[in-house]
C-alpha cells in the first residue's frame, strides 16, 4: 500500500537549512580540495568577488587572502567596507546584496546575494568585519547562527574595507579537505589578469598583471606561439589569442571577472565571429574546425545582469549584454569585425601565419579523412558491441541525478577486468579492458592513434574522438597492477590522454586507481595495506601470527575483496595538469627515444633496497 501523503510531509527549510541539506546547489561537488572545482575553492572564490566587485567600482587596489596551515581563512579588502547597519543582513539574510540596482555594481561578478551567506552557512566559524569612516563592527557566526555581536571587535583602527575569516564546517566537508596552494594561486593570477591595477596578495606572494589577458596567454600556454599574441581591448571586451602547431582549441573565459570554465554564450558567439572574420579578410570559405585548430585564445566581457547556468557561475547562459540590450553575438561580432580586421591589415605576417596554420590544418584534415572514416565506421560498430566494455546504465552526459558517480575503469587484462566486473555497481561503474600494453603515442601523429585498434575502441567507449563535450564517464581511473609493467602502462596511458586529451586531465576527469598490496589478517579482522609501513601497522594491531598476503596484481583479488577497492571508500589519486610546467620536456624524457639519457639518469639515481629481516636471517646462517 502506498504510504499517506498529507500535510504533515510538506516542509520548509530556512535558508541555513537549505544550503546545509543541499550544498551541491549553491558550491558544486563538496570535495576534498583535491580538484580546482571542489565546493571549498567555491567559497573562497565568493569571499573574494566581493572584495575584486569594490575594486571594479573603484574602490581599493589590495585583496589579501591568507590560508593558515589549519586551513583558516581570511580575506581582506580596502574598499568602502559594508554599511555597518547591513552588516548582519548581507552575512546572513538570503538573496541580500547590493548588486540588484545596475547602477551601484554595474558589471559585478555577484549574482544574487547568494554567496556570502553559503559560506556562512557551511562554515563550522564565520567572521565579517566592517571598517567604514573611522568606525567598525564585526559579527561572528557558526553554521549560519549568530553566535557573537562584538561590542569592542579587534583591529578598530584600520583602513576602510571589508574581512572575512571562515573554518569548513568538517561535519558537511570531508575530514581531509583542504586548499591546494597552487589552486589558489592560479585563482590569485587569473584575479590579477582580469584586473591589471589590482594586487593580490595571497600568504605574502603577490599577483599583479601588467598586460592583462596578454599575461594569461604568456603564463598558461606550453606551446609555441606561431606568432606574437592578438591583444584587443574594448570597453566591456578583452580577447587575446594565437595559434599553436598542435590540433585542439584552447580557451579561457570570464564574465565579470569571473572564470567560466565551462563556456557559455559569449565563448560560442567569439568562436562564430572568428570564424566569420577570418572568412572575410582571406575571401576563402575556410572550414571552421581548421580556422580554430591549434588556437589559444582568453576571452572577457563585461555585461550588466548576467545570468550563469548555476549558483556556482562557472556557465554563461545570457544572450543579451544587459536586460533587452544588444545580444551577445552581435556585440563580439561587431567588436572583432572591426578590430581584428584592422590588425590583420597593419600586420601582414600575423595575417601570413594564420593563413598558413589554417592551409596546415587543411591538409591534415583531408590527410585524415579516410582513416576518420574507417574509425568512425569502427566507432559505430563499438557502440553497437564493443567487446573491450562492460558499461553501466548512468553516464555524465545524462541528466541523471547520479551522473556525477559515473565511472570507467581502464584495467589491464582480461583477469583484472573480470575481479571488478563482478564487484562493481552496475548503475553507475564500467570497465574497459586493456589487451596488454597499448601503442607508446609519444611523438605520434594523430593519424597512427587512429588506426590503432585499442585507442579506437577506448575513444568509442568515452565518446571523445570530437572532443570531451559529450564524456560519457565523469571519472575515467586507471586501474593497474602495482608493479612495473603496470606503472608502464599507467604511463603509456598519461601519455596518450596528455597528447591528445589534455583536457580530459585539466578538467579534472583523469584518476588512479590505489589497490592494495597486502592483505593482513587473523580470524576475527581483515586489514588491507597499501604499503609497508600500512603492513607494520597491521601486524602489531592483529598479532605476529597474522596471515599476510602479497598482492601481485588484480587479478588475484576475488571480486568479494574488490568490491571494497571500488566501493565509497576508494582510494583514488587525482592526475593534475600544472600547465606551463614542461609537460613536453617530460613526455620527451619519460617517454621520446632518448634511450641513452634515461639510462644514466636511472644508473646516477640508482638506489638500493635491503630487507632489514634478509640482512638478519643471512647474518644468523
Amino acid at each position: 500500500m502506498a504510504a499517506d501523503y498529507t500535510e504533515d510531509d510538506i516542509k520548509s527549510l530556512d535558508w541555513r537549512e537549505h544550503i546545509r541539506m543541499r550544498p551541491g546547489m549553491y558550491i558544486g561537488k563538496l570535495g576534498d580540495g583535491s580538484s580546482p572545482d571542489d565546493g571549498l575553492y567555491i567559497l573562497l572564490k565568493e569571499a573574494v568577488d566581493n572584495s575584486i566587485d569594490e575594486h571594479i567600482m573603484g574602490h581599493g587596489k589590495e585583496v589579501r587572502v591568507d590560508i593558515d596551515e589549519q586551513g583558516r581563512v581570511e580575506v581582506r579588502d580596502f574598499g568602502r567596507g559594508i554599511p555597518l547597519g547591513k552588516l548582519f543582513d548581507c552575512a546572513a539574510q538570503i538573496n541580500t546584496g547590493a548588486k540588484y540596482d545596475s547602477e551601484a555594481f554595474k558589471k559585478s561578478v555577484g549574482l544574487n546575494g547568494v554567496g556570502i551567506k553559503a559560506v556562512n552557512a557551511l562554515s563550522d566559524f564565520f567572521e565579517i568585519q566592517s571598517w567604514r569612516d573611522n568606525q567598525t563592527k564585526a559579527l561572528e557566526f557558526s553554521k549560519g547562527q549568530l553566535t557573537v555581536d562584538m561590542a569592542n571587535p579587534r583591529r578598530d583602527e584600520a583602513p576602510n574595507g571589508t574581512r572575512l575569516a571562515f573554518d569548513l564546517d568538517r561535519t558537511i566537508f570531508p575530514a581531509k579537505a583542504k586548499y591546494k596552494e597552487q589552486f589558489v594561486e592560479k585563482m590569485c593570477r587569473y584575479y590579477s589578469y582580469l584586473n591589471p591595477a589590482l594586487t593580490i596578495n595571497f600568504n605574502g606572494k603577490k599577483f599583479r598583471s601588467k598586460d592583462g589577458l596578454l599575461d594569461l596567454l604568456r603564463e598558461e600556454m606550453e606551446n609555441e606561439a606561431l606568432y606574437p599574441p592578438i591583444h584587443l581591448v574594448g570597453k566591456d571586451i578583452e580577447i587575446a589569442f594565437t595559434h599553436t602547431p598542435e590540433s585542439g582549441e584552447e580557451y579561457y573565459t570570464f564574465v565579470n571577472g569571473q572564470n567560466t570554465s565551462q563556456g557559455g554564450t559569449h565563448l560560442a558567439a567569439f568562436r562564430e565571429a572568428l570564424v566569420q572574420v577570418i572568412r572575410g579578410f582571406y575571401k576563402k570559405q575556410y572550414e571552421p574546425s581548421d580556422i580554430r585548430a591549434g588556437i589559444e585564445a582568453a576571452v572577457c566581457v563585461r555585461i550588466i545582469e548576467p545570468v550563469f547556468e548555476s549558483q556556482t557561475k562557472t556557465k554563461l547562459g545570457s544572450a543579451t549584454i544587459e536586460p533587452g540590450g544588444e545580444s551577445l553575438r552581435t556585440f563580439i561580432g561587431n567588436f572583432l569585425k572591426t578590430n581584428l580586421d584592422n590588425y590583420l591589415h597593419k600586420h601582414p605576417q600575423v595575417a601570413e601565419a594564420i593563413q598558413k596554420r589554417i592551409l596546415s590544418a587543411e591538409r591534415e584534415r583531408k590527410d585524415l579523412k579516410g582513416i576518420q572514416k574507417l574509425a568512425r565506421e569502427r566507432s559505430k560498430q563499438a557502440k553497437v558491441h564493443n567487446k573491450k566494455l562492460r558499461d553501466c546504465r548512468v553516464r555524465y552526459d545524462s541528466k541523471h541525478k547520479r551522473r556525477e558517480e559515473s565511472t570507467l575503469f581502464i584495467t589491464e587484462g582480461d583477469s583484472a577486468s573480470g575481479s571488478i566486473t563482478k564487484s562493481r555497481d552496475v548503475e553507475t561503474q564500467a570497465v574497459f579492458s586493456l589487451r596488454g600494453k597499448p601503442l607508446n603515442t609519444y611523438s605520434l601523429p594523430r593519424k597512427i592513434v587512429y588506426e590503432n585498434e585499442e585507442f579506437a575502441l577506448l575513444q568509442a567507449a568515452l565518446n571523445i574522438e570530437d572532443g570531451i563535450e559529450y564524456l560519457r564517464y565523469n571519472k575515467v581511473v586507471i586501474a593497474t597492477d602495482a608493479d612495473v609493467d603496470g606503472m608502464h602502462i599507467r604511463l603509456l596511458l598519461l601519455t596518450f590522454f596528455l597528447q591528445f586529451f589534455p583536457e580530459m586531465i585539466r578538467d579534472g576527469h583523469l584518476w588512479i586507481l590505489q589497490t592494495p598490496l597486502f592483505r593482513v589478517r587473523n580470524k576475527k579482522e581483515t586489514i588491507y595495506c597499501y604499503d609497508d609501513n600500512e603492513r607494520q601497522k597491521a601486524l602489531a594491531k592483529l598479532g605476529k601470527a597474522a596471515e599476510i598476503t602479497r598482492f601481485k596484481g588484480l587479478g588475484e583479488i576475488s571480486p568479494d575483496e574488490f568490491s571494497f577497492m571500488i566501493g565509497p571508500d576508494m582510494r583514488l589519486d587525482h592526475v593534475e595538469y600544472e600547465e606551463g610546467k614542461g609537460v613536453k620536456e617530460l613526455l620527451a624524457f619519460y617517454m621520446g627515444k632518448n634511450t641513452p639519457d634515461r639510462q644514466d639518469f636511472i644508473i646516477e639515481n640508482l638506489r638500493e633496497d635491503v630487507d632489514k629481516q634478509v640482512q638478519v636471517q643471512v647474518a644468523v646462517a
